[in-house]
C-alpha cells in the first residue's frame, strides 16, 4: 500500500514537472492577453437599434429644412416671392450636400487642428461601411456624416430668411458655398469636432451656438449690407399664406426631435430626455410669446404663437441632454418673451429689414439658450462635470458667454466679408424693377396663381 501511494506520488510529481513549462508559457501569455481582451472590449460595437434612430432623425432633420423651412419661410413672403423662397431652401439643401462630399464634412469632423478639421475625408475617403467616428461608436460613420450634413443644411438655409425678396439667386448660391466651408464648418468643428470651444467645456448639445447664433448673426449681418426692401415700412409686406406658414411650423417642431434627441447619438436615456424637454420648452415659448403679444397687441396672432414655439425649440437646442423638464420650462419661457421683443421692439428700433426674423428669432433665441445652458445644466442629466449656475458651477455661465461671442466675431467678420467680395463680383441684390414685379418671374421664370 505504501508502495502504490508512492507510486500515485511520483506520477503527480512527474506529472507537475510536465505541467510546469505550459503553466510558465500561460503566465508569460497573460500580460499580453490582458491588453488584447481590453481592446478587444473597448472596440466599436456597432448598434442597430442606434443606428435605426440615427437613421430616423438624419430623415427628420432633412425635412426641418425640405419642406418645412421652405413652407414656413414660403408662406410668411409676398405671393409674388413664394417661390424664389422655396427654391432657396431646395437649393440650399442640394448646393451644401455636394459641398458636404466633397472638403466640408472633413473640413468639420475629420481629425486635424483646434481650428479646423484635415483633409482625411475629402472626397469622403476612408469612409467605410462599417467605420465609425469617435463622437457615435454605436453608428456606421456614414450615418453620422448624413446626420451631421442636415445640420449644415439648415444652418445657412436659415440665413435666407434675413434677406427675403431681395437678393440675386446667383449671388446668394455662392454667398451659401462660401460661408459653409469658411464659416460653418470651422465652427462646427470648433464646438464638436475635436476644436477649442470644446476644449475650453462650451456646452452645446444639438446646435445652439454652431447653427442658431451662426445663422442669425449671418442674417443680421445680410440685413444689414444689402438693405431694406423697396418700401419697407410703408408698403403692406404681410405674409401671403400663413397656413403654409403653420404647416412649415409643425413640420419644424416634428423635425426637432431628431435634432434634439438625435444629438444623443443612440437610442438611450439622453435621447429620451431630451425628447422631452423639447416638447416643454417648444410648448412654453409659443404660450410666452402669445401672451405677451396679446398683452401689448390685444390680439393672439398666428404669426406670433408659431415664431414663439421655434424661439422656444432654438433655445432648448444647446440645453436639450443637460436640463431637467423643469429647466426646459424656464428656458422656453424665457426665450418667448425675448424672442418677441427682438422681433418686435429690437428690430424697430434698430431699423434693420430682417424680413423673416432669422435674428430675431434664431440669433437672440440661441444666444439665450447658450447662456441659459450655464444656468440650468445639471450634473444628473448631462454627466459627469456638465453643470451649471443651479448645480454649482457658476463659472460655466462665463464659458457660454465667451464661446457665443468668439462664434458671433468669426461669424459676423467673415460673413461681411463674404458678401463684400461676391458684391464686387456679380452684385447681391437684384434691380429695382425685378424687386418690384417679383422675383418669382424674374428670377425664375415662374409664378403661382
Amino acid at each position: 500500500m505504501k508502495f502504490k501511494t508512492n507510486s500515485v506520488l511520483a506520477g503527480a510529481g512527474a506529472a507537475a514537472v510536465l505541467l510546469l513549462p505550459a503553466l510558465a508559457l500561460a503566465q508569460a501569455a497573460a500580460p499580453a492577453a490582458a491588453p488584447a481582451a481590453a481592446a478587444a472590449a473597448e472596440a466599436p460595437k456597432l448598434d442597430t437599434g442606434d443606428t435605426a434612430w440615427m437613421l430616423t432623425s438624419t430623415l427628420l432633420v432633412l425635412m426641418m429644412t425640405i419642406p418645412g423651412l421652405a413652407l414656413f419661410y414660403g408662406g410668411m413672403v409676398r405671393k409674388k416671392n413664394v417661390l424664389s423662397t422655396v427654391m432657396q431652401s431646395f437649393a440650399i439643401t442640394c448646393l451644401i450636400s455636394v459641398l458636404w462630399l466633397i472638403v466640408g464634412y472633413s473640413l468639420a469632423f475629420a481629425p486635424g487642428s483646434t481650428i479646423v478639421g484635415g483633409l482625411g475625408r475629402i472626397f469622403m475617403a476612408g469612409l467605410t461601411l462599417d467605420g465609425v467616428h469617435d463622437l457615435a461608436k454605436t453608428v456606421p460613420e456614414t450615418v453620422f456624416m448624413c446626420f451631421q450634413l442636415t445640420f449644415a443644411i439648415i444652418t445657412p438655409a436659415l440665413i435666407a430668411g434675413a434677406f427675403a425678396e431681395r437678393m440675386k439667386f446667383s449671388a446668394m448660391m455662392w454667398f451659401m458655398a462660401l460661408w459653409s466651408l469658411i464659416v460653418y464648418a470651422p465652427i462646427a468643428h470648433w464646438v464638436w469636432g475635436g476644436g477649442f470651444l470644446g476644449d475650453w467645456g462650451v456646452l452645446d448639445f444639438a446646435g445652439g451656438t454652431v447653427v442658431h447664433i451662426n445663422a442669425g448673426v449671418a442674417g443680421l449681418v445680410c440685413a444689414l449690407v444689402i438693405g431694406k426692401r423697396k418700401g419697407y415700412g410703408t408698403e403692406n409686406m404681410a405674409p401671403h399664406n400663413l397656413v403654409y406658414s403653420v404647416i412649415g411650423a409643425s413640420l419644424l417642431w416634428v423635425g426637432w426631435f431628431g435634432f434634439n434627441a438625435g444629438s444623443a447619438a443612440g437610442a438611450s436615456p439622453n435621447a429620451g430626455m431630451a425628447m422631452a424637454v423639447t416638447q416643454f420648452a417648444a410648448a412654453a415659448a409659443a404660450l410666452a410669446w402669445m401672451f405677451a403679444e396679446w398683452v401689448t397687441r390685444g390680439k393672439p396672432s398666428v404669426l406670433g404663437i408659431i415664431s414663439g414655439a421655434v424661439g422656444g425649440l432654438v433655445a432648448i437646442t444647446p440645453a436639450a441632454g443637460y436640463v431637467t423638464p423643469m429647466g426646459a420650462l424656464a428656458i422656453g419661457i424665457i426665450a418667448g418673451l425675448v424672442c418677441f421683443w427682438g422681433a418686435t421692439g429690437l428690430k424697430k428700433a434698430m431699423g434693420y429689414d430682417d424680413s423673416l426674423d432669422a435674428f430675431g428669432v434664431h440669433g437672440i433665441g440661441g444666444f439665450v439658450g447658450a447662456i441659459l445652458t450655464g444656468v440650468f445644466a445639471v450634473e444628473v442629466i448631462g454627466g459627469t462635470g456638465k453643470k451649471g449656475l443651479i448645480d454649482g458651477n457658476a463659472g460655466q455661465v462665463l464659458t457660454q458667454l465667451w464661446g457665443a461671442l468668439v462664434c458671433i466675431a468669426w461669424c459676423a467678420i467673415a460673413t461681411f466679408i463674404i458678401l463684400k467680395i461676391v458684391d464686387a463680383l456679380i452684385g447681391l441684390r437684384v434691380t429695382t424693377e425685378e424687386e418690384i414685379e417679383g422675383l418669382d418671374i424674374n428670377l425664375h421664370g415662374e409664378t403661382i396663381h
